[in-house]
Parts: structure tokens; C-alpha cells; sequence
């Protein structure tokens, strides 16, 4: 069984707005990397992300980026449940796609895949799957509201 997962939103905003939310590390600070984001999100590059919660700063790999439509990104592999888990030697695949509608809103989808299947394989997936929902309700939030919704959540 290929460990893998697929998660969706709607923001009320337009795709252009909710796609530089994501690729701007200015922006990104604000409601999702609450330790910080070093690097615009531009194919071919790697950034630094850090979060209060999960203290230490790791590189992300930008695969692909198409302005307003997706971002690809790889990452070193996290293995176990929370912060107990650890790193591990691969890396995982992580794909968000942007869709206008035609109401105006923006129908944000993010997959992640890659994880060995193993006990800990699955539970890093799971714990990513967490993490993820939790950064495009934190998006919906910071977008629509201005609301950082991981301040003070963790620690």
C-alpha cells in the first residue's frame, strides 16, 4: 500500500492572492512558519522553513512552480507521531495545486506522498496529513480574517 494523502479548501480569496500567500516567505511567516521562511518559492530553489512547535530549521527543495496553478516541493522524509518522531533518510513529495472558481473563491489541494511503508512511514504520513490541514485552515484564516490561528497553539 503506497502511503500517501490528499487534502482540499476553499479560500475566499482570488487564486493570485492565495498562491503568493503561499509562495511569498514574507507571507508565510505570518500564519505557517511561525519560526520563520527564508526564500521565495521559485523552481529550482531550496528555503529554509522554521516553526515554533517544531523548533530547527530544515531546507525545502522547490521542484516546480507555476505561477497561480501549483508548487512542488520535496523535503526530508519525517518518520513517527509529533515530536517524537524522527528524520529520516528520503524524502517525500509534496504537491499543492491552485484552482479558480467561479465564484471567485480559490480551491486549494495538497498531496504529499513518499513515506516507506513502515509503522513509522505511516505515522509520519499521518502527522503530515495533520500538519498540512492545519496550515490551509491556518491559510483560510490569515486570507479571509487576518487571524493567525498557530499563534500561541502549540507552545
Amino acid at each position: 500500500m503506497e502511503l500517501k494523502f490528499r487534502i482540499a479548501g476553499r479560500i475566499a480569496k482570488p487564486v493570485e492572492q492565495v498562491f503568493e500567500a503561499v509562495a511569498d516567505p514574507g507571507q508565510l511567516s505570518c500564519y505557517f512558519t511561525t519560526g520563520g521562511a527564508k526564500g521565495r518559492l521559485e523552481t529550482g530553489a531550496t528555503v529554509t522553513w522554521d516553526f515554533h512547535d517544531f523548533p530547527g530549521a530544515f531546507p525545502v527543495q522547490v521542484i516546480e512552480v507555476v505561477p497561480n496553478e501549483r508548487i512542488v516541493l520535496e523535503w526530508q522524509a519525517h518518520e513517527g507521531a509529533g515530536e517524537s518522531g524522527s528524520a529520516a533518510d528520503y524524502r517525500t513529495r509534496v504537491t499543492m495545486a491552485f484552482a479558480p472558481l467561479d465564484d471567485g473563491r480559490t480551491l486549494v489541494t495538497i498531496s504529499e506522498q513518499g513515506w516507506r511503508e513502515s509503522e513509522q512511514g505511516l505515522a509520519g504520513s499521518y502527522g503530515n496529513c495533520e500538519g498540512w490541514t492545519q496550515m490551509l485552515c491556518a491559510l483560510k484564516a490569515w486570507l479571509e480574517h487576518g487571524i493567525n490561528l498557530r499563534q500561541g497553539f502549540y507552545k
